[in-house]
């Protein structure tokens, strides 16, 4: 089996990730010489990379030896600087959060392999495993990170909208609306800079492919950092939340139910067991203003997975209705802003109905 700009197939290994995998191979008393012995199995779910898990046999004849293969996506520098995800990647490891990088080559990464089961879409909803990745949020957004403590979620929409733009045809360009969506982000940070926000290290795609679980210890992992950067915790919080409607293993991976979108006594457990987990009581009113600011930080969430998603039908390859995601994440932006800013006084002309979006 071998690699190619699309993927593990048939062929040869290059050159480059041979060396990268005899090496990591060799650090561990191991011998690859036949590559013909490694067993590739493709891990779906992802949709800016392609994954796979790598095993080798031992030479004591022991189970397998196992390690992840990440092949960047095409493109994806517009979304996230490489460099500055790596640097994140072995910080990360440091503070004893995620897998370890066991190895680089030009076009991805080797990865420790994590003895874990990745989360379900149905896992994320169930009371006691969303309690322990509320905790888990909390220990993450408390890390030390390098780097200033800004948020970089408006200078990030900033610049995916020009991206999107110069990408864009006359017709994708109409149909989302990115002639307004300037204004939008204008209005966005001016309404949330009215309040105090607390910004912390976030993950930022906390979809539950990003999320694992140790099946005998019930230790949380939560792996992926290419967004990775300070924001207000609301907004991971809104995230997670928005990710409670897409089930990316399905035949429709593209296609977001938002009638599972969790209710606000879902959503209160999960902000209740995010603010006990230091072992301190919020008082009702800072558990009420943590799930208010996440449910108002849906809308930068939208706008942001909609860029990604006009931009990624552009630049890449995978096997994904790009599109279409971002049509039903803007469709859901111009549904939810009157409601979720009832309150704001600088809210654009829409249509009556609130759908700003041409859906035909």
């Amino acid at each position: 089996m071998g690699i190619s700009s699309n993927g593990i197939c048939e062929g040869g290994f290059p050159e480059e990730l041979k060396k990268v995998l005899r090496t990591v191979a060799s650090n561990w008393g191991d011998v690859v010489d036949d590559m013909e012995a490694l067993c590739v199995i493709p891990l779906r779910g992802a949709m800016t990379n392609e994954v796979y898990q790598i095993n080798w046999p031992k030479k004591n004849g022991d189970l397998p030896r196992k390690v992840l293969v990440r092949l960047y996506g095409e493109g994806v520098e517009v979304f996230f600087d490489r460099e500055d995800e790596i640097r994140t990647f072995e910080c990360m490891s440091k503070h004893g959060q995620g897998p370890r990088l066991l190895g680089r080559f030009a076009d991805g990464r080797v990865e420790e392999f994590i003895h874990a089961k990745t989360l379900s879409a149905a896992d994320i909803r169930d009371p006691e495993i969303s309690a322990l990745v509320a905790s888990k949020l909390r220990e993450f957004h408390n890390l030390d990170m390098p780097g200033p403590r800004r948020m970089l979620l408006w200078e990030r929409l900033r610049n995916w909208l020009s991206e999107a733009k110069s990408l864009c045809s006359l017709k994708d360009a109409k149909e989302f609306r990115l002639d307004v969506l300037a204004e939008e982000i204008d209005m966005l940070e001016k309404e949330f800079s009215l309040d105090y926000q607390d910004i912390g290290f976030c993950h930022n795609d906390l979809q539950y492919g990003n999320i694992m679980m140790d099946e005998e210890t019930r230790a949380i992992t939560i792996i992926d950092y290419e967004y990775a950067s300070y924001n207000p915790i609301a907004y991971d919080l809104a995230n997670h939340f928005c990710e409670m409607v897409a089930n990316y293993h399905s035949e429709t991976p593209h296609i977001l139910d938002y009638n599972k979108y969790p209710g606000k006594e879902e959503r209160r457990r999960f902000v209740h067991a995010y603010l006990t987990s230091d072992g301190n009581k919020p008082t009702e009113l800072e558990a009420e203003k943590l799930l208010s600011d996440a449910e108002k930080h849906t809308l930068p969430n939208h706008l942001f997975w909609g860029l990604w998603g006009v931009i990624s039908g552009y630049v890449n390859t995978l096997e994904f209705d790009y599109m279409e995601y971002a049509r039903q994440r803007f469709e859901q932006y111009w549904l939810r802003k009157r409601t979720l800013l009832i309150s704001s006084t600088i809210l654009p002309d829409e249509n009556v109905n609130g759908s700003s979006i041409n859906t035909t």
